[in-house]
């Protein structure tokens, strides 16, 4: 999808015509009027959110809430282009206007209480248009009129600044949507080995170096805990280390050097539960959990394309847990690279196993902070439905600055507790820390899961999201089914404004 700047828009009849060049005329473009005012048509012929043909041209009248929020704001942008869709329009054309009409604080819209600029306005729009344009059509074969698909957006009365913001959100969500495309291939076009190669390809040409750790590299660095999951499998375990250096390394000894933000992505191509299987009910979606991994690899390359001035590291520990007469076992203790023991109480608990290691090696690098994000656990889904992600920290501050983050950029997250009490339950028997509660219990497996990963990672700073409720589109978001490329624009704008 391209989007083109227009000239000053003009109404017709409560829509808009735009003189745009190259030719486009009227009949071509579905044009889009968006207010709160949009009650009826014209002459009070057809109710709210209609698509009206009128003298050969299409217009929606798309009605807004007149409590209008941020929320409500990606909803409607989402809404304007699947009904575009719907009627296979290829090019929509709108008035900027319209929106900083709602919100921006150029404007002094309503938006402006929540601190969004007219160029954070303008990237609200940009990457919602993008994310609600995705399908994942890999493996679909076209029928003759081919699929509904938005080929240009075309905007006028745009401000400079707001242009910039728009162009930015659009390729802020082109990565989002190259993370969900990831994300939704099948397990087995997915393994281990195909994810490092995605990784290199998706930022080939930008400067950052992937490094690919393979078994035999990752037994002389003693990261057993990532062994043993991947044991089950045939396809080889890989350990993906992506470096951006924004900033200019320290050469000479005594300069200062610049502390990374250092992501942890849980790249579990396929997940079986190993010898805890999983139910037949439970296995569908379960190529998904390498969403984590896809998402350090995208926020990467946008840091990359974004030239921001920052160090950040990407680590993807990539196994598929299956079930095998190699598989590791309920009751097997494995010492991680930490030293730590792990006592496997159930093997589809692997996530945590295998993030253990990798935050283990992360403190390579003196972070200055650590973000890992998994698929980790069902419970969180029970927690917190499927709106927001789950977010650990001992550290208050970050945990507030993720949450407004999250509030602005539509990856909406909530902090859950890890007091220390919690880790009486993973307390081990026979090794240091189990896997999951000692005793067997069902409740709380969201904490539990994060208060084992913070024994890994104790004396830095660091949160733990759990991005299950979040990896799939839920109905009534206006964005198609299947991955949702969560927490890309949230950790994109954490890093880009992190001082």
């Amino acid at each position: 999808m391209i989007i083109t700047f227009g000239n000053n828009a003009k109404p017709a009849r409560n829509a808009y015509s735009i003189a745009v060049a190259g030719g486009n005329t009227e009949k071509e473009i579905l044009f889009v009027s968006v207010s709160h005012k949009n009650k009826a048509s014209p002459v009070g012929l057809w109710p709210r959110d209609e698509i009206v043909k009128e003298n050969g041209v299409k217009t929606l009248y798309l009605k807004c809430d007149e409590k209008m929020n941020l929320r409500k704001l990606f909803l409607l942008i989402r809404k304007m282009i699947i009904m575009a869709k719907g009627v296979k329009a290829e090019k929509v054309a709108f008035n900027f206007s319209d929106f900083s009409a709602l919100g921006g604080s150029a404007s002094g819209g309503k938006f402006s209480k929540f601190g969004i600029s007219d160029i954070e306005l303008g990237e609200t729009i940009g990457s919602q248009l993008d994310f609600a344009n995705y399908e994942f059509l890999d493996y679909k074969t076209p029928t003759e009129e081919g699929f509904a698909d938005i080929k240009e957006i075309i905007i006028s009365a745009c401000p400079e600044q707001s242009r910039r913001g728009i162009l930015k959100g659009h390729t802020i969500a082109g990565e989002v949507n190259k993370t969900r495309t990831l994300s939704n291939m099948p397990g087995g076009d997915m393994t281990p080995q195909i994810l490092a190669k995605k990784a290199q390809e998706s930022v080939k040409g930008l400067p950052i170096k992937v490094t690919v750790l393979g078994e035999k590299e990752m037994e002389k660095q003693n990261m057993r805990a990532i062994l043993s999951v991947g044991r089950g499998s045939d396809e080889e375990s890989k350990f993906i280390i992506m470096e951006y250096y924004g900033l200019p390394r320290a050469k000479s000894r005594g300069a200062k050097k610049e502390k990374p933000i250092v992501l942890v992505g849980k790249g579990v191509t396929f997940d079986t539960g190993g010898i805890n299987l999983k139910p037949s009910n439970g296995l569908l979606g379960m190529n998904m959990d390498m969403s984590g991994g896809a998402a350090v690899i995208h926020i990467l390359a946008l840091v990359a394309k974004m030239k921001l001035k920052k160090n950040v590291i990407g680590l993807i520990p990539s196994v598929e847990n299956m079930a095998s007469g190699k598989s590791y076992r309920p009751g097997d203790i494995v010492r991680s690279m930490s030293g730590k023991t792990i006592e496997i109480l159930n093997t589809d608990a692997e996530g945590r196993v295998i993030l253990a290691d990798a935050l283990t090696y992360s403190q390579k690098y003196n972070p200055e902070v650590v973000i890992d994000i998994a698929t980790l656990t069902g419970a969180a889904c029970v927690a917190l439905g499927e709106r927001a992600s789950a977010i650990f920290t001992e550290d208050d501050k970050l945990s507030k600055t993720l949450e407004e983050l999250g509030e602005k950029t539509g990856d909406y997250v909530w902090r859950l507790p890890m007091w220390e009490e919690y880790e009486n339950e993973i307390k081990g028997t026979l090794g240091d820390w189990t896997n999951v509660h000692n005793k067997d219990s069902r409740y709380g497996g969201a904490i539990y899961g994060a208060i084992f990963l913070y024994q890994f990672i104790k004396g830095y700073k660091w949160a733990h999201i759990d991005i299950a409720p979040r990896m799939t589109a839920m109905a009534g978001e206006n964005l198609a089914q299947g991955a949702l490329g969560t927490p890309v624009r949230l950790l994109y704008r954490f890093i880009e404004e992190y001082k």
